[in-house]
C-alpha cells in the first residue's frame, strides 16, 4: 500500500512496533495513552482477547506485534473505522491474530463470540455527552464522548465477556477515576493495579492505568507514578524522556518479563 492509494481523508504513518498505521485526517489519531495501555497490559502468550472500540486497531496491532496475547477480537461500532481497522490488520499482516467484528459493546456477549475471553481491554470515551464543545468531525466526538455507551456500559460488556479470573485493563481520565472505579466494582470487576501517568513530577496526572479481575477478591496494589520526561531539559533544550518512560517504551511492558 502506498500513499497514492489512500482514501483522500487517510494518511499512512509509520508509528511504533514497525507498524504502518491508516488514520483518518479527521479522526482521532494514535497517541501515548493507546501505547501506554498495551504496554500496562501483562503478556499472557495464550490468552484470547476482546477490545472494546478499536478505533483504527493500533493497540490489537501493537498486542499482536509484540505477541503478548495469542488471539484479539477488535470491535468497533463505527462502520467506517471498522473497515479501517481490517485494512490496518490486513496491510501489516496480522489477520493470523487479530479478528475485527463491527459491533455495539452495548450488546456484544461472550456467546456472540463463541467463547469466554482471557482478558479485555479499553480505552473507551472518556467524555460525558453535554461536556466540551461539538467536535465538527462526527467521528471525533464518537471516539471521544459516551454517545455509543458510557463507562459502566463498558465494564459491563467486560463483565459479560470475560470468564471468571479474566483481566480487564483500561486507561482513563484521572477527574472521572471515580466513575471507572464504581463502574467496575458495579460489574464485579475487582480493581487490582492502578498507575497514574503525569508529564513530569511536577504535573498533575494526565491519565490513569486501571485493571481489574472479574471475581477478585478485595486488593488494589499502586504501581509507583510514571513521569513520562525529566524537569529539566537537556543539551538541546528539549526535555528529556525518563528512564523509566524509555524502558517502556523500548519493551512495551510496565513489568520485567
Amino acid at each position: 500500500m502506498s500513499e497514492s492509494i489512500l482514501r483522500a481523508d487517510e494518511r499512512l504513518d509509520k508509528v511504533n512496533e514497525h507498524i504502518a498505521l491508516i488514520q483518518k485526517k479527521d479522526g482521532l489519531t494514535f497517541g501515548t495513552d493507546a501505547y501506554l495501555l498495551a504496554a500496562f497490559i501483562k503478556a499472557q502468550r495464550n490468552a484470547y482477547a476482546v477490545e472494546l472500540g478499536a478505533g483504527t486497531g493500533i493497540i490489537s496491532l501493537l498486542l499482536a506485534a509484540r505477541q503478548k496475547l495469542a488471539h484479539i477480537d477488535a470491535l468497533e461500532i463505527q462502520e467506517d473505522f471498522c473497515e479501517l481497522t481490517q485494512r490496518n490488520v490486513e496491510y501489516n499482516k496480522m489477520s493470523d491474530m487479530i479478528r475485527v467484528i463491527r459491533a455495539d459493546v452495548r450488546d456484544v456477549r461472550a456467546d456472540t463470540l463463541g467463547r469466554e475471553a482471557d482478558v479485555v481491554f479499553s480505552n473507551p470515551p472518556y467524555m460525558t455527552k453535554d461536556s466540551g464543545k461539538r467536535n465538527v468531525s462526527d467521528r471525533k466526538y464518537i471516539a471521544r464522548h459516551e454517545v455509543c455507551g458510557g463507562i459502566y456500559d463498558f465494564c459491563a460488556a467486560a463483565y459479560r465477556l470475560l470468564k471468571h479470573g479474566g483481566r480487564f485493563y483500561c486507561v482513563w481520565r484521572p477527574d472521572r477515576l471515580t466513575s471507572l472505579i464504581s463502574s467496575m466494582r458495579a460489574n464485579r470487576l475487582e480493581p487490582k493495579s492502578l498507575v497514574f501517568v503525569h508529564s513530569d513530577m511536577n504535573s498533575e496526572p494526565s491519565m490513569v492505568l486501571v485493571s481489574a479481575t472479574k471475581g477478585a477478591a478485595e486488593g488494589l496494589k499502586m504501581l509507583p507514578p510514571l513521569f513520562m520526561y525529566d524537569t529539566q531539559a537537556g543539551d538541546n533544550g528539549e526535555r528529556r524522556m525518563s528512564c523509566r518512560a524509555e524502558s517502556i517504551y523500548a519493551t512495551m511492558s510496565f513489568y520485567e518479563e
